[in-house]
Order: C-alpha cells, then structure tokens, then sequence
C-alpha cells in the first residue's frame, strides 16, 4: 500500500536493532484517516472471505482493528488480554506470546464467551517480525474452533520471517508494507516489490 510505505518513509525513525519507530501515526497518536484507508484495503484484499470476527491483541492493535471492523459490517473486535483481570469471568484460551520490541513473553487471554466454532475470524495487528503474536492469536482462535479467515498486518518486518513462515503454513496474510531492509546508520528502508 503505497500511501502507508510514504507515511513510513516521511514520519519512521529507523532505531538500532531493527526498531522502526511509528508512533506518531500508528501506534501512539493515532492517525484515523490512514487507518479507513487500511481498512478500505483489507477488504478488498479479503472479498468474499466470511468473516464475522476481528480479533486483536492489546494494545498498539485495538485502534487499527475497530476502524477495521466497521469495513467488515461492523463486526465485533475481540482482544487479547495480555493480563488477567477481575472483570474476565469464566473460562479463557490462552497462549503465549513473545513480545519483540518489549523483550518479554506475556500469557495472552481470550474469554471463551467472544469466540466460538461458528466465527469466521479476521486477526488484525499494527506490527509483524517473527510472529510471535499472530501465532498466538492463532492458537487461540483453534483453541475456540473457529476458522481463521486471514491475517492483516500494517507493516511487516519482512527480513525477520514471520510472514513467510505463516504464508508457507497457508494463511492468506496481507500486509500493507513489507520492509526487506532497515539500515539505522543510513536511515534507509527497503521495501519489497510486488
């Protein structure tokens, strides 16, 4: 998606250690008007996938995915829970999820109530390096029965192989921008062609 690689070249600051740094539109202060263009985007990418669900983990993926689900009749956004708290009753799935930038694992938790075998599931995130997290989010939409429909990442960190990693397994993931190459000394980013 052109307009998002131009956003990520005019505003991302390139850190050391492959940290590119969007927060002053994505993951921080949030610019909404890019996020109905995303939105617009996915849904062209998955016409005439069923989908019934946007499910999400907390927190930089929550903003994204609500825009998201207003494209796809305003489905339902589920998120995961990277804490447990008081206000989830009942039974959850969980799974573990690594984080990349935070240098942690984080049990990740889903109230059985919001997913069931009859969802079809859309899982929607802001970033994607190794896959941590769309591998969890996966593990918890089987541990539900439900069907994942698709994956939808803002920008993926294609020199890290994640993405490839999920697509050799069969998901349809689309990413809006792939970065081959990020350079911290030149402040240079590669992305992939088409």
């Amino acid at each position: 998606m052109k307009l998002l690689e131009e956003r990520i070249i005019k505003d991302g600051i390139i850190r050391p250690g492959n940290i590119l740094k969007v927060d002053c539109f994505l993951n921080h202060q949030m610019d909404v008007a890019l996020f109905k263009e995303m939105a617009e985007e996915w849904k062209k990418r998955f016409a005439g996938k069923n989908i019934n669900k946007i499910l999400t983990i907390e927190a930089s993926g929550i903003a994204i995915a609500c825009i998201v689900a207003t494209v796809f009749d305003n489905a339902p956004v589920v998120f995961a829970k990277k804490t447990e708290s008081l206000n989830i009753d009942g039974e959850v799935y969980s799974s573990k999820v690594a984080s990349f930038t935070k240098k942690r694992v984080y049990d990740v938790f889903v109230s059985k109530k919001y997913l069931s075998p009859d969802d079809h599931v859309l899982i929607i995130d802001d970033f994607l390096a190794v896959g941590s997290a769309l591998n969890g989010l996966i593990d918890i939409v089987n541990q539900s029965g439900a069907t994942v429909e698709g994956l939808g990442i803002a920008i993926e960190k294609g020199f890290q192989g994640g993405g490839d990693s999920l697509r050799e397994k069969g998901f349809q993931l689309e990413s809006l921008a792939v970065i081959d190459k990020l350079d911290s000394e030149t402040g240079t980013i590669e992305f992939r062609k088409d």
